[in-house]
């Protein structure tokens, strides 16, 4: 199959690595020097260093050449790159399958991946998520790693899954869209607090305690945007949940553990050098739990940490003086 990868960065790289063994693939980058440095070196010395890239690989800077001729398209950009990517296709008239790795809901608008896509190229867009536990730096070695692919086509979903699955990234088709995406989106915010519990020195009790609690407010919003609750059980919800919140290679957790000593989020952000998505999404999802009524008080003690209205150690202090209630609840 003929697989372009809509842009350069950790992901978009790594999934390239992993897809060449088996498919045509084309890597395009928005930025010049990335693409001349996979060019010359194979290697994405900015974005993803330590990595080759296989010699089969295409990589190309001019969009439409890119996308020319392929069969499926991959958007490897943050969230923020979606609705810009979406439009330069709508553009040039592309109408072909579409899947993201994106995690998160849009800044401002509050929409999931697929709304955001939907709402650009129109409801006959056949479109979906690759979610799960899976770090990039992992796919890209060849570590085995499984993921959930779901769709808006359920049929497309299942072929797609099918053909992209191989020994090393397993790939389960999952009909429940919604909840893929949610469980992607959330289990971000959640991995900023745990690193804030770790970097306080709270101990594995309260993580694990906020890792289960937080569960329960992942499946609380996506039962409210029409979600299935079996989804946040899975590899989209529980595993990429635990994956996030305790591994060291999580930018989200590594926001919270410097949130923990007082750094300020510009500090934070600048010294990271990638994007964190849980920190742009905290405040949709806060938003958007409140405008559903839905109960999410870590999510809301993160959104107020990141903006500033309470420090790390107010938000746990006001997390432990909630009152007593039913797990269920």
């Amino acid at each position: 199959m003929k697989v372009t990868l809509l842009g350069a960065g950790a992901w978009g790289t790594a999934l390239a690595i992993a897809f060449a063994g088996k498919h045509q693939v084309t890597l395009w980058s928005r930025e010049e020097d990335v693409a001349l440095d996979l060019q010359t070196t194979r290697e994405n010395h900015r974005f993803f260093p330590g990595y080759k890239l296989p010699e089969s690989v295409i990589v190309l800077t001019d969009f439409a050449a890119a996308v020319a001729g392929a069969e499926l398209l991959v958007v490897s950009t943050p969230i923020a790159g979606l609705r810009p990517t979406a439009e330069r296709l709508k553009s040039l008239g592309i109408m072909l399958p579409i899947l993201w790795v994106c995690k998160g809901f849009e800044a401002g608008s509050g929409k999931l991946p697929h709304q955001v896509v939907t709402e650009v190229l129109g409801p006959q867009v056949v479109c979906g998520a690759l979610s799960g536990p899976s770090f990039a730096e992992e796919v890209a070695a060849g570590q085995p790693t499984a993921i959930a692919l779901a769709a808006n086509n359920p049929a497309f979903g299942r072929e797609a899954a099918r053909q992209l699955h191989s020994t090393r990234l397993r790939i389960y088709a999952n009909d429940d869209l919604i909840g893929v995406e949610v469980g992607g989106a959330v289990k971000n915010v959640l991995a900023i607090a745990t690193g804030t519990c770790d970097g306080l020195g709270l101990g594995l009790n309260s993580r694990a305690a906020l890792m289960t609690r937080g569960l329960a407010e992942i499946a609380r919003l996506g039962l409210a945007l029409g979600a299935q609750r079996e989804t946040f059980m899975g590899l989209a919800g529980m595993g990429d949940l635990i994956l996030t919140c305790t591994g060291d290679l999580s930018r989200n957790r590594r926001v919270g553990l410097a949130l923990a000593e007082n750094k300020s989020l510009p500090q934070i952000l600048e010294e990271l050098g990638h994007v964190a998505e849980g920190v742009y999404t905290a405040r949709e999802v806060d938003r958007l739990a409140r405008e559903l009524g839905v109960e999410m008080p870590i999510s809301a003690a993160v959104a107020a940490v990141l903006d500033g209205r309470l420090s790390a150690a107010q938000a746990v202090e006001q997390l432990m003086a909630r009152d007593p209630k039913e797990e269920v609840a």
